[in-house]
């Protein structure tokens, strides 16, 4: 098992370039089974969730060709419309083969996903959604079985709550229904609109991606089209708070700031200098930055996939801070290890309370998800001493060899191995 060590206390400078969305590529590598023939999508990380979802298309049947940050996906030799349990237990998102796999052949079968470490993420949404587009849904032995023998029809599906794994779900399903399909309450995260644009390059009809109505005429059949993803946001976020923790003046390639308004605007509040010309964010950090409240809001508000990074950067800075977490429950396991570092961090329900101590001291740490492994990483690079992270096969699953990219910009930070 892989671990990180780290020696803190450089400032980083330079350039990085961010990596395709995680986020997005998810969804759209899984929509190329909507149209039988070869998609062709670029930009794609090279991550462990990535490697699933390559994994979960083959046990269907697709052909799967991945070089470098391409994925070349025939789905035209589909043969079976059931993703087993072996495969989704290890990623969430598996479950949004459901819909695709419904509306292009009738029925599917999916393993029930589970809960996760950062709490509970239900699919009631999407199987209300699908209901509403005239499934037939089933759930035994721990499987959803969903069957629309004359195909799905349009519908008006107002979502309970915002969901992004539930708006990309129905999306992708609604496309090939019978009808107009209206989605109210939808998410409305960038992700959602690459997803969109992806499935009116294949011959969809959707209109409204980005805003909280999504209105999609449904089409008779899709064609495989090919495709690049978005810049990951999360991982330019992660990088703008790395260059504000170590005092830092690095410059951002291949991120779009627009989609990190909330996270922005907090940053610079706290004294990071953030400037966008030609493309390229540059960012500098303060000596000491100033103590600001968030609270995580679905987007445009300031994500909870920022929340862990944001707190490491508040362990060191002047004054108090709170952040609330409203997305997720069990979404402060991070603390305990920033602890470790020497933060002072006490919590009370869904808030944290941060008192800023002027110097972290390395520590050995243990990652418990994907983004608090990305904060204990900047708490390593801001800390003097050692650092030794374990588990860090979570951040595998959402960076694209970010201790290679960190080197770069001047941190000491290697990958061990360990047998």
């Amino acid at each position: 098992m892989d671990k990180l060590i780290i020696n803190g206390g450089n400032r980083l400078k330079g350039e990085v370039t961010v990596s395709g969305s995680k986020n997005a590529s998810l969804p759209i590598c899984i929509a190329a089974i909507l149209a039988e023939g070869i998609s062709s999508i670029t930009n794609v990380p090279r991550l462990r969730d990535i490697n699933t979802t390559a994994k979960l298309l083959q046990s269907l049947g697709a052909v799967v060709e991945r070089h470098e940050n391409s994925m070349r996906i025939d789905a035209s030799t589909i043969n079976t419309v059931e993703a087993t349990y072996d495969l989704v237990k290890t990623m969430r998102a598996s479950v949004l083969v459901l819909g695709p796999l419904l509306a292009r052949f009738g029925r599917s079968r999916v393993s029930l996903p589970g809960g996760c470490a950062i709490g509970a993420r239900p699919i009631d949404q999407h199987l209300k959604g699908l209901k509403a587009l005239g499934a037939e849904i089933r759930l035994e032995h721990g499987y959803v079985e969903a069957t629309a023998k004359k195909g799905l029809k349009g519908a008006r599906v107002n979502f309970d709550v915002s969901t992004v794994g539930g708006t990309e779900h129905l999306m992708m399903a609604a496309a090939l229904a019978k009808g107009v399909t209206v989605l109210e309450n939808a998410a409305r995260e960038p992700e959602i609109a690459d997803l969109a644009e992806y499935l009116n390059r294949m011959g969809a009809r959707i209109e409204g991606a980005g805003t909280d109505t999504i209105r999609i005429h449904g089409v008779a059949e899709l064609s495989p089209a090919g495709y690049e993803v978005m810049p990951d946001r999360i991982e330019a976020g992660t990088f703008i708070c790395a260059a504000a923790i170590t005092g830092g003046d690095v410059k951002i390639k291949g991120m779009k700031l627009e989609h990190l308004d909330a996270l922005s605007f907090k940053l610079m509040d706290a004294g990071v200098e953030i400037t966008n010309r030609n493309g390229v964010v540059r960012v500098k950090g303060p000596k000491r930055p100033n103590a600001i409240n968030i609270k995580t809001r679905p987007y445009p508000g300031f994500p909870t996939d920022m929340q862990a990074q944001f707190m490491a950067l508040m362990c060191i800075a002047d004054g108090a801070s709170v952040i609330s977490e409203n997305i997720f429950e069990n979404r402060f396991m991070h603390v305990s290890e920033l602890q470790r570092f020497g933060a002072d961090i006490t919590i009370e329900g869904n808030s944290a309370t941060i008192k800023g101590v002027k110097k972290l001291s390395g520590a050995p740490v243990m990652a418990t998800d994907l983004r608090a492994s990305a904060s204990l990483v900047l708490a390593g690079l801001a800390a003097e001493g050692t650092t030794e992270i374990q588990r860090i096969y979570h951040l595998d699953r959402g960076y694209e060899q970010i201790e290679s990219k960190l080197a770069a910009l001047g941190a000491d930070i290697k990958r061990v191995s360990e047998l």
